[in-house]
């Protein structure tokens, strides 16, 4: 049976999609600041839009979880990056709060769109962990870049979203080399051996369910504890640190450009350390920088603590996307667990404009510190228990040809397991194709012996008859 499963899809894209769904919660501090600068909200109002947003990315995530496969990586896309046009657009080109709220949302669920899709297409890869840096490094990078100029292009809450809604425009080319929806019907197409000949969609459980709840709920935490910092960090540099604008926008760059050095650093390492390791130990450090950098008083303290900050939050989130990857080679756990943080990231403006208000900055990134450390334990757990990537048919198929039926029921079970026949995992069968083609056989060699041979064979039979008689 020929291997249809069909490769990976390129890398490049991939990136590209993860850059432009990740640049706006990169830019959230520059929004809210906005936004609370030039229209007529409160910090905690300004706060709450940046929640919204970041709310409807959750919300597309969640959605589009299942719907990936069935409807193809490409018009999923396109249509995230064409509704983050329109929806940042639209908050740019007016200063009516509803048209800005209606549009923040619905460019928000546009980036959710394009980070789910490039979610599940990293999960495909054969090193996700690899794919998820450079994504992590191409955001980084682009943010950075927009920290640095931003400032200098002037006032207005419209800055923001028109660089978010530009960023999604220059990564349309990149779209036409994602798989259409043909090509993924193919690949979610199951086989069965019920003698009917037909392809059949079954419903294939997700593996390490209890695995992959405890790092979703534990990675929705810890996005929010990353994000109620990073959402007022402009405020902590005004208001606590006597910071301008331009001071902290270099600030900002030069940790987004920390990150870069993190993450490169972080995809040299690999995983020699495991995954543990740099989960649980950066997320103790991260718990640090919050506190410091919640403590400054100065430029010192605040340039110190956010850039050890963004300099170790990227290795600790490219572990986790991988971690997420390794548990669902589908990509459906990288999804959900990635939604869970954008839900995460969501509640996190305004979980720090709250604490801010009533704990002030100080006790606010103890609060976080907190948090943080207690999720440190459950998602170096995880890590630890599934240590290896799901075995994936067509992986088998590659290695040996295995019979249609020991890699459905392989598929989606951990390497080195023993794959139950006949269980709900059982995806694969088709035999309409199979049995179309006509059966082949080796030709078919008899041997004849010679007239010599077969007369001394007829005379030593008479002789052994005489013989006996």
């Amino acid at each position: 049976m020929p291997d249809r499963t069909p490769a990976p899809p390129a890398a490049w894209p991939l990136v590209a999609l993860f850059t432009s769904g990740y640049v706006a919660p990169y830019l959230l501090p520059t929004v809210v600041g906005r936004l609370d600068a030039h229209l007529p909200l409160s910090p905690a109002q300004a706060g709450l839009i940046g929640s919204v947003l970041l709310l409807g990315s959750a919300a597309a995530g969640f959605t589009l979880a299942s719907r990936i496969p069935r409807h193809g990586p490409r018009p999923l896309a396109r249509l995230g990056l064409l509704l983050a046009v329109l929806g940042y657009g639209t908050a740019a080109a007016t200063a009516q709060l509803p048209l800005v709220i209606a549009g923040a949302v619905l460019g928000g669920f546009g980036s959710g769109t394009a980070t789910a899709v490039a979610a599940s297409g990293i999960a495909a890869q054969r090193d996700p962990h690899r794919t998820s840096a450079l994504g992590l490094l191409s955001v980084s990078a682009t943010a950075g870049a927009l920290y640095l100029t931003l400032p200098r292009l002037g006032g207005g809450h419209w800055l923001p979203f028109a660089a978010i809604a530009l960023v999604a425009l220059v990564c349309w080319p990149a779209t036409g080399r994602l798989p259409g929806a043909d090509r993924a019907e193919r690949t979610d197409l199951t086989e069965r051996a019920d003698g009917t000949g037909r392809a059949v969609r079954a419903s294939v459980r997700l593996p390490y369910p209890r695995a992959g709840m405890v790092l979703a709920g534990a990675l929705m935490l810890w996005s929010l504890a990353q994000n109620a910092l990073w959402g007022v960090s402009g405020r902590i540099g005004a208001q606590q640190a006597g910071l301008s604008e331009v001071t902290l926008g270099m600030v900002f760059a030069a940790a987004l450009g920390a990150g870069l050095l993190g993450v490169t650093a972080a995809s040299a390492l690999g995983a020699r350390l495991g995954r543990a390791v740099p989960v649980g130990a950066g997320t103790a450090v991260i718990a640090c920088c919050v506190v410091l950098a919640s403590h400054s008083h100065g430029l010192g303290t605040f340039a110190a603590g956010e850039i050890l900050w963004n300099a170790v939050y990227p290795v600790v989130l490219s572990y986790a996307i991988g971690l997420a990857a390794a548990l669902d080679p589908r990509g459906r756990w990288a999804v959900l667990v990635g939604s869970a943080s954008s839900l995460g990231v969501a509640c996190g403006p305004v979980t720090g404009s709250l604490l801010a208000e009533g704990a002030g900055f100080p006790g606010m990134g103890l609060v976080l510190g907190g948090l943080l450390l207690a999720v440190a334990g459950p998602m170096a757990g995880v890590a630890l228990h599934v240590g290896g990537r799901p075995l994936t048919p067509g992986s088998v198929r590659r290695r040996g040809g295995a019979p249609a039926a020991v890699l459905a029921a392989g598929a989606g079970t951990p390497a080195g397991s023993v794959p139950r026949v006949g269980a709900q995992e059982l995806e694969v069968v088709e035999l309409g194709r199979l049995r179309s083609r006509p059966l082949r056989l080796p030709p078919l060699r008899v041997l004849l012996p010679s007239p010599t041979a077969a007369r001394r064979s007829r005379d030593k039979t008479h002789r052994r008859a005489r013989t006996d008689a």
